[in-house]
């Protein structure tokens, strides 16, 4: 397999520590590394796979090194910046930010439910929200089976997804101090708002999972509504999700499809007390589904409840999986 020269753009942040592990468990083909973060970081020392690595100040020079890929996890606003500058030196980019996912130019992926679109890249690729990405694995199978015609989302979102401030806050809390990141405690608490709040009720965080589900199961029509809610769990998010489909189904067809779809771990025995946990998904790259259960108030609705790790399948590893993809499909 060809070897390639990689960079990372904010290898000294939790998602950016977590490339760097997937990196290493994955086998990821790398002949140089190179690592980028802020002013504040540049000098660290980082080590991987046997060797010292000195993390580097981003600026606009950086991508004149001989680069293949870059993976971004720096937020949307280096990204806006430093993403443009990168591609025009041949740099392929897989951006974890929101920057660029709605771009129509911008392929989203999820590599168990659309590989093909890292083909249509025009030198950056976006990796989807955390919340969606666990979403669509089971969605868009039972999309090619029954068509949905709705989706109401409930998530319950782990602090992990607002980063080292989000755990800092919660640490915090449970320890008696006052929260300095979050506008409430979130310790023993649960908070209806993740992102901004925007003129039409919404937050930013429930407008990302409704406009990017469209995206990845094109289907721009699609009715879809959403609430997203912080919650004081540090690892792992879990998402109540109520399917309307077109056509009708038998819970069997359900198990059996979800039983057989690449990425997905059904766990579903009720009378044993089985079901997705966050606990469980923490540190592993597969999306639990569970509680998997018709509803009796539509004529073709159902009920399932999916958790994954937001910092590993939902970002890192969703990541290195699309960068593993340009190298299958011969794109780097």
């Amino acid at each position: 397999m060809k070897k390639i020269n990689l960079a990372i753009v904010g290898a000294t942040g939790l998602v950016g520590q977590t490339f760097l592990k997937v990196l290493e468990e994955r086998q990821f083909p790398i002949d140089n590394l190179y690592l980028f973060a802020s002013k504040k970081s540049a000098g660290k020392e980082i080590h991987f796979l046997g060797k010292n690595y000195i993390v580097e100040e981003l600026n606009e020079d950086s991508f004149k090194k001989d680069i293949d890929i870059a993976l971004f996890s720096a937020g949307g606003d280096i990204s806006k910046k430093f993403s443009p500058i990168a591609k025009e030196n041949n740099v392929i980019v897989v951006d974890n930010s929101s920057a660029f996912r709605m771009d129509d130019d911008v392929p989203l992926v999820v590599p168990e439910v659309n590989p093909q679109d890292v083909k249509k890249h025009n030198g950056i690729i976006a990796n989807p929200n955390c919340s969606t990405i666990q979403a669509v694995l089971p969605l868009k199978i039972l999309d090619d089976h029954f068509k949905i015609k709705r989706i109401v989302y409930s998530t319950y979102q782990a602090v992990s997804g607002s980063g080292l401030n989000g755990i800092k806050d919660l640490e915090d809390g449970l320890n008696g101090a006052k929260n300095s990141f979050y506008p409430h405690q979130i310790a023993n608490n649960a908070l209806p708002h993740i992102d901004v709040f925007l003129d039409n009720g919404y937050t930013k965080e429930e407008i990302k999972m409704i406009e990017e589900t469209k995206k990845i199961l094109n289907n721009p029509n699609l009715k879809i509504t959403a609430t997203a809610v912080r919650v004081p769990v540090k690892y792992s998010h879990s998402e109540s999700i109520n399917v309307e489909f077109f056509n009708d189904f038998k819970l069997k067809e359900i198990f059996d499809i979800l039983n057989n779809k690449d990425g997905i771990k059904l766990i579903d025995d009720p009378k044993s007390n089985l079901y997705p946990l966050a606990s469980d998904a923490k540190g592993t790259d597969l999306v639990y589904v569970g509680r998997v259960r018709r509803d009796y108030s539509l004529d073709f609705g159902l009920n399932m409840f999916v958790v994954a790790d937001n910092i590993r399948k939902g970002a890192a590893t969703n990541t290195v999986q699309i960068a593993e993809l340009l190298i299958k499909y011969n794109l780097v």
